[in-house]
C-alpha cells in the first residue's frame, strides 16, 4: 500500500506507526485511518514484530482526531448514510489495536485530543512526553465516541473523571494524566523515544504465547463495549446528518463561538 498520511518502520522485533500529518496536528482523514489499519494488520501478520509503537509526527501532537475540515453533513468522506457510516473506519482501526495479538505502545509527544485521545486509551501501554496534553472535544465540535472512547475510559480512571473528561471537555497534563491512572509513564520530551525503545526491549524479551494470551484475556473483560460501539458508530453517523452537529463542525473551521444554545429550546 502506499503510504501517504503515516510513516511505518519495522527494526528489531518492532514496528513503528507514525501518525505524518504534523501541520494538522496529527489529525486523521478517512485516508489515514486506512493506512493504519493496513500497518497494523502487516504488523500483526510479520512474525517477526512483537510490540507495536504509535505516535504523531513533530513535537506538537501525538493526534487532534478527525480532521474537522475533512467532515461535513455525511461524515469525513462523503458516504453518509447507515451504509457509510461516518466515513472513517474507525471501528476497524479500535479492532486492530485491541486485537492484534502484540503489545500496542502509544508514545505520546504532546496534544493527544479528541479521536487521538481515544486511540492512546485503546493503546495497551501509554508512554507520555512532559509536554503531552489529554482531552476530549467531541461534544464541543459535535461528535461523540460512545463506545471505547467512553466506556473503556471509564474503566482506566473511573466513573467520575470520565465523565467530567467528557462532559467538561477540559485539557489535561501529562502529569495530571499520570495521577488519574490515564498514562503509565511520564518522561522528559527528549526521553520519550528512547524510553519507548527500552519497554520495546523489555517486551520482546518475554514469551511472545503468554502475551497474546495475556492480552486476550484483559480484552474479554471489556469485550462487550464492542457491541456498545457499534451502536454508538451508527448513531454517530445520523448525527452528523443534523443542523446541531454541524454548529460543532462549522464553529471549529470558522474559529468563532461555539452556539448550541437553540439546540435546547
Amino acid at each position: 500500500m502506499e503510504l501517504t498520511d503515516i510513516l511505518y518502520e519495522k527494526k528489531q522485533g518492532t514496528a513503528k506507526i507514525t501518525i505524518n500529518r504534523p501541520r494538522v496536528y496529527n489529525a486523521f482523514r478517512a485516508r489515514t485511518v486506512r493506512e493504519m489499519i493496513w500497518a497494523f494488520r502487516d504488523a500483526w501478520d510479520d512474525n517477526q514484530i512483537g510490540v507495536v509503537v504509535l505516535t504523531g509526527a513533530g513535537d506538537k501532537a501525538f493526534c487532534a482526531g478527525g480532521d474537522q475540515k475533512e467532515r461535513d453533513s455525511k461524515g469525513y468522506d462523503g458516504s453518509g448514510g447507515l451504509a457509510g457510516g461516518i466515513g472513517l473506519e474507525v471501528e476497524a482501526l479500535h479492532a486492530a489495536i485491541r486485537n492484534i495479538p502484540k503489545p500496542v505502545i502509544a508514545a505520546v509527544n504532546g496534544y493527544a485530543i479528541g479521536g487521538g485521545h481515544v486511540l492512546h486509551v485503546i493503546c495497551d501501554l501509554t508512554i507520555a512526553s512532559d509536554r503531552a496534553i489529554f482531552g476530549q472535544s467531541g461534544p464541543k465540535v459535535g461528535s461523540y465516541d460512545a463506545g471505547f472512547g467512553s466506556a473503556y475510559l471509564a474503566r482506566i480512571v473511573g466513573e467520575k473523571k470520565a465523565r467530567e473528561i467528557w462532559y467538561l471537555c477540559r485539557q489535561y497534563t501529562a502529569e495530571e494524566a499520570l495521577q488519574m491512572g490515564l498514562v503509565n509513564k511520564v518522561v522528559s520530551h527528549e526521553n520519550l523515544m528512547a524510553e519507548t525503545e527500552d519497554w520495546c526491549r523489555q517486551i520482546l524479551e518475554k514469551s511472545p504465547t503468554a502475551l497474546k494470551m495475556l492480552k486476550y484475556s484483559f480484552n474479554a473483560d471489556s469485550a462487550n463495549i464492542e457491541g456498545i460501539s457499534q451502536l454508538a458508530m451508527g448513531s454517530l453517523a445520523m448525527f452528523y446528518n443534523t443542523e446541531e452537529a454541524m454548529e460543532g463542525r462549522n464553529a471549529f473551521v470558522e474559529k468563532r463561538q461555539v452556539n448550541f444554545a437553540r439546540f435546547r429550546k
